[in-house]
């Protein structure tokens, strides 16, 4: 265990806000997972700076959390400090030319309606996935043939050696539910993606259009972290998941969607290992009946 009086006066320096001992259940979509020792909340970009760097000097685990849509907690917690953006990096956001720059912790909802406002199109198939801006980057999110990685055109970020660098787009390796922030301790603090003018009723009509559809299709009434399981090369997860007759498995509280075969859900009181029994059937049953290697899409915060 780490000094946390220690964190705290770092804390208070940089201005950002530290809790003891948050269950981390209410940080995520899944409404599952146990306490972490710290919840960090951090304002600005030197907030970012100082903290982590206090983190990195005396080794204490930490991890950067976003609207904990894409995120797997398990029951014991985090044995470390959960990172949230607040202040400018959760609130600003601006348009130039067609180029909108957001704070990494805003929400992918809030940064489409601001576009929409904007009469700027290209970010319609956003509308509707839960998460931040700056989860959408990390995973290069993506619905109904788009995706972030044919908008953005650059990042600005947190390096290992705590110094603030703007990439160009081309540089993030960005791929289907991938970029380089997987593979580097980076932080994500900005995004800027390049949108075009377009008709205001065409704009607002396709972004109805799609949230329609995935309230129809999906089962949003439940806790859920989406699409569970990536789309394997030659098939997709739910139609394989459907064929082999997983749709309402069920684990404990968690189980797999009657409505739509592609989302492992939190019927009520799922626990961690639920969800996991559930995916692991799910995973090996579809390799034993089809051939096809299903893998998790949600991220394990968890202690390596």
């Amino acid at each position: 265990m780490f000094d946390i009086e220690q964190l705290s006066a770092v804390c208070r320096r940089a201005g950002a806000e530290l809790t003891p001992q948050v269950p981390l259940t209410g940080l995520t979509t899944f409404k599952i997972g146990g306490c972490c020792d710290a919840l960090v909340t951090l304002p600005d970009a030197a907030a970012c700076q100082a903290v982590i760097a206090f983190l990195r000097e005396n080794q204490i685990p930490f991890a950067l959390i976003g609207r904990g849509s894409n995120l797997l907690v398990p029951d014991e917690g985090y044995r470390g400090v959960v990172l949230k953006l607040g202040g400018a990096l959760a609130e600003d956001i601006s348009e130039k030319d067609g180029a909108v720059t957001c704070g990494a912790g805003n929400s992918l909802k809030n940064l489409c309606l601001y576009a929409m406002e904007q009469n700027l199109t290209g970010l319609e198939f956003a509308y509707g996935i839960p998460g931040s801006v700056g989860g959408a980057v990390f995973m290069n999110a993506g619905a109904y043939d788009g995706e972030i990685s044919q908008v953005l055109e650059s990042v600005t970020m947190l390096d290992e050696n705590g110094d603030i660098r703007t990439l160009d787009a081309s540089a993030l390796r960005l791929s289907y539910r991938h970029s380089i922030f997987m593979e580097q301790p980076w932080i994500i603090l900005q995004a800027t993606v390049r949108l075009e003018k377009g008709d205001p009723e065409a704009i607002r009509g396709k972004m109805q259009d799609l949230l329609g559809r995935r309230k129809s299709k999906q089962p949003l009434e439940f806790p859920s972290a989406g699409s569970t399981f990536k789309r394997p090369v030659g098939g997709y997860a739910s139609k394989l998941i459907d064929e082999c007759g997983l749709k309402g498995y069920t684990v404990g509280g968690a189980q797999v969607s009657e409505k739509h075969a592609g989302f492992v859900i939190n019927r009520g009181g799922a626990s961690f290992a639920d969800v996991m029994a559930v995916c692991q059937h799910v995973q090996e049953t579809v390799k034993a009946q089809t051939g096809f290697v299903l893998e998790l899409e949600p991220e394990i915060l968890g202690n390596a």
